[in-house]
């Protein structure tokens, strides 16, 4: 199985989440940050595990 192709910007680094004030911080590279609330962050990280799945078992289309 072979991996997607490179896209400009892809971040290879994972992000660290923290909880403060009954908000979830999510610091990423490069100076990302986002701000969320709990359901925010809870269907978020729900949602990025399923496409990260996805993402580990996907194989490029067959050429016709």
């Amino acid at each position: 199985m072979r991996s997607p192709p490179p896209i400009a910007g892809t971040q290879t680094r994972p992000g660290i989440a923290s909880a403060e004030a009954g908000l979830v911080l999510l610091d990423g590279p490069d100076g990302i940050a986002v701000t969320m609330t709990a359901y925010a962050a809870s269907e978020t990280g729900k949602s990025l595990i399923e496409a990260a799945q996805r993402a580990e078992h996907w194989t490029e289309p067959e050429a016709q």
